[in-house]
């Protein structure tokens, strides 16, 4: 199993994934963004039909995407030509927790570092994605969005440094939201009293 790169935004890749196993998966049969994914060996992408997002319940998800096990769609940030910016990043439901997110996210970092992108971003609202991106070598910026999302950055060609308070001020400003779950605001306490994780590696 190895990551591999769909396309670039102006490639316009589209990838066709079920919304009953994978998050956000209308916003992977946009054409805008770039997409890269972890797939079994010999596994052969083929193009979603841009004018269809919603697969149907009743519809086969043999005809889908359905051995892909993460996926990530990515775009040039709009307020700094520099930086990539992650846009989505889902892993299939039976694989969740394998850090399968985690692999790829670093992976499209170290494609980005190839185009000479400076930094890859991204914005997130639960503990668990904090967590993964953290695992992906980010780290909290102090910033956050409009909609209650804290904003990970961190160098293209390499991990952001381990700071265990920076670490700790991104945690309690994601579990301070009032949507999070009991098993949330657990895991979030969890992680914040052991500090930042360590990084992982594309293989």
């Amino acid at each position: 199993m190895e990551p591999r790169l769909l396309g670039w935004p102006t490639d316009g890749p589209t990838l066709r994934l079920d919304y009953r196993r994978y998050a956000y998966a209308g916003k992977f049969v946009m054409s805008g963004t770039g997409k890269a994914v972890l797939a079994p060996d010999g596994w052969e992408h083929e193009e979603a039909d841009r004018t269809e997002t919603d697969p149907g319940d009743g519809e086969s998800t043999d005809s889908m995407e359905s051995s892909v096990l993460a996926a990530v769609a990515f775009d040039v940030d709009r307020t700094d030509s520099d930086a990539l910016r992650l846009r989505y990043v889902t892993v299939r439901d039976d694989r969740r927790g394998e850090g399968l997110g985690p692999r790829l996210c670093t992976f499209v970092c170290e494609r980005a570092a190839g185009r000479e992108f400076e930094r890859v971003r991204i914005a997130v609202n639960n503990p668990y994605s904090y967590e993964a991106l953290y695992r992906a070598g980010f780290g909290f910026t102090g910033e956050t969005t409009g909609i209650a999302e804290v904003v990970l950055e961190r160098p293209a060609v390499e991990p952001a440094a381990r700071n265990p308070e920076q670490y700790r001020a991104g945690l309690d400003a994601v579990a301070d939201r009032e949507d999070l779950t009991d098993g949330e605001v657990a895991f979030a306490r969890e992680k914040r009293e052991r500090g930042p994780p360590g990084t992982t590696a594309t293989r």
